[in-house]
């Protein structure tokens, strides 16, 4: 007669009094914990977050800009909606430049003269072949990154100046408001070949 060993399986999750009895006897791992489901949590859309300084901080200039009319009820929040995107107009302005222009002389009035009056311009009079002026363009090139406010171009001095003396290159021009506010002929005013960015930073050129 055959033998016949039959399996019960209760439903997922419970018990028999059998099972128990093998677990108190150590036969059977513990009992494992039934499935519980993560508590349902709608998600939630952006336009409707708290507004919030924080969440005004995370936005873009645009918008910002598209917000104009929804905060009208929270008086403090539109008010540091307009502080917070002046500074983002004022930061991307602050970054409109950020290296050297090459310019030629028919390009010299609208990138120099007609520049805007809250823009400083520094005009670099250059010749290639001559080391100083490659040492000066390599300075210059450091600050550009650390002033990328100020307007950096550089030009072959005779485009800039016909006949202009190779022995006073580099020389060095500084504009602001359609005129010149300092010339710099040569490196002995930023430590001459032992020039460094730090020697020529506007604060140097006052």
């Amino acid at each position: 007669m055959a033998d016949y060993h039959f399996v019960y399986k209760d439903v997922e999750g419970a018990s028999t009094q059998w099972d128990d009895i093998q677990r108190r006897l150590g036969n059977l791992p513990p009992k494992p914990e039934p499935f519980k489901p993560p508590p349902f949590a709608p998600k939630v859309e952006a336009d409707e977050q708290p507004k919030s300084k924080e969440w005004l901080d995370a936005r873009e200039p645009e918008e910002l800009e598209e917000l104009e009319d929804e905060l009208d009820d929270d008086r403090f929040l539109e008010q540091y909606r307009k502080m917070r995107l002046a500074e983002l107009r004022e930061a991307a302005k602050a970054a409109r430049f950020g290296s050297i222009v090459p310019i030629t002389g028919s390009d010299f009035v609208r990138e120099v003269s007609q520049a805007p009056s809250d823009v400083w311009v520094v005009v670099f009079l250059y010749k290639d072949g001559i080391p100083e002026c490659g040492l000066l363009q390599n300075c210059l090139e450091e600050l550009t990154t650390r002033y990328p406010a100020t307007k950096f171009v550089k030009i072959i001095s005779t485009d800039c100046i016909p006949n202009y003396p190779d022995r006073n290159v580099p020389t060095i021009l500084v504009y602001n408001n359609s005129a010149v506010k300092g010339t710099y002929v040569g490196l002995q005013k930023f430590g001459g070949k032992r020039c460094t960015p730090e020697s020529i930073h506007p604060g140097t050129m006052s």
